[in-house]
């Protein structure tokens, strides 16, 4: 029976990206480690300016060969330290606000398989414990190599980076300060210019 209607879904039941693949309603979710996760609805306005310049600056500086800079509704399959990639396989499938990917192997038409070696969530109300929490440890176990939260209502953005396997808190960039990747050099901004202030 086909799903068209997100009520139709079990959500006690663990889903696959293979399952993921077949619905055909119009919310928008995420899997992790196979279970159904209803994303916000349409994100604020801040969340969305924020969004646009965060996105820009970062491009302008990483979209280079082999990198290439997407922003959301793009789905990342993590493997979840599983070595298949068959759709059945394949249990978490996010949709990060904003990702660089450089192995250019990784993209096919669906998306991105395997991690990104960017990414940036950026808070809206009601998600911070998932953004902080729960992607936080999917982006650390599968091997993301920078990760970024920015906040537009503090107006911060927080970069992990991931070394020995566990992630690091290199700084909570504030307003007036420059942020400044590890592992992109050059890709540098003030803070104040990604949140259009």
């Amino acid at each position: 029976m086909a799903i068209t209607k997100f009520s139709q879904l079990d959500l006690t039941k663990r889903y696959s990206y293979a399952d993921y693949l077949t619905w055909q309603f119009k919310e928008r979710v995420e899997l992790f480690k196979g279970w159904v996760i209803k994303m916000s609805p349409s994100p604020s306005y801040e969340h969305q300016s924020s969004s646009s310049f965060i996105f820009n600056l970062i491009f302008n500086k990483v979209n280079k060969r082999p990198c290439q800079v997407f922003s959301a509704p793009f789905d990342v399959r993590l493997i979840d330290n599983n070595k298949s990639t068959a759709d059945k396989e394949i249990f978490t499938v996010v949709q990060p606000d904003i990702l660089a990917v450089c192995d250019r192997s990784k993209l096919d038409s669906k998306g991105v398989i395997g991690a990104p070696d960017l990414v940036v969530e950026i808070l809206s109300p009601g998600n911070n414990k998932k953004e902080m929490v729960s992607k936080y440890e999917l982006y650390e176990t599968n091997g993301v190599l920078e990760y970024c939260v920015a906040d537009p209502v503090y107006k911060t953005i927080q970069l992990f980076h991931l070394n020995n396997n566990k992630y690091e808190l290199i700084k909570c960039f504030y307003n007036d300060e420059k942020f400044e990747s590890k592992l992109f050099k050059g890709l540098k901004f003030k803070v104040s210019d990604a949140f259009n202030n």
